[in-house]
């Protein structure tokens, strides 16, 4: 189904009557030098953010992306690590990315909340901001191959987390 010139209505915990409009059809990418290796689904059905991150957004986004995720249960509101793929907390809580001004207005959500909406086609002010901090995180990448035998999940267990949240596949590296 044709998505593109679809206007979206948010109304979650954190924004009510946010609306935003589909410039690009779900997947395609319009930015050369943005890659990700994963795609919102397979990050939330791998386990990221400690099961937390956008439970009540399940209006905005397809529910396919919902159905194998893993969640932490409704009644829970902190980061359970043991939803996480290598079952280890690598977030940072959103006041830190807050007072470091990483939080657009329109994803209070931070990154991830700004990658789904760019994957579901939104193209937005904050791109190419956005899209600069992801290739910040190639460090980390270097750091991994650098430091760990190929396919050692014991191996930095943290930082391949935190690349999970930042959609490069950190699993075989």
């Amino acid at each position: 189904m044709k998505e593109k010139n679809k206007k979206i209505v948010v109304n979650d915990l954190m924004q009510q009557g946010y609306v935003y409009k589909i410039s690009k059809e779900k997947g395609e990418n319009s930015h050369s030098e943005f890659n990700p290796q994963l795609t919102p689904n397979e990050m939330l059905e791998m386990g990221v953010f400690g099961g937390v991150y956008m439970r009540d957004c399940k209006d905005e986004f397809p529910k396919s992306w919902f159905r194998n995720a893993k969640l932490a249960p409704k009644d829970i509101s902190s980061h359970l690590a043991e939803i996480n793929y290598f079952k280890i907390n690598a977030s940072q809580p959103l006041s830190v990315w807050m007072k470091k001004g990483w939080i657009h207005e329109d994803d209070p959500r931070g990154w991830f909340q700004w990658y789904c909406r760019y994957y579901m086609g939104r193209r937005h002010e904050d791109d190419e901001r956005q899209i600069k901090r992801w290739k910040l995180m190639k460090r980390h990448v270097v750091q991994v191959k650098k430091n760990c035998k190929k396919g050692e999940k014991g191996c930095r267990s943290k930082q391949r987390q935190a690349l999970l949240h930042w959609a490069y596949d950190s699993r075989n590296m």
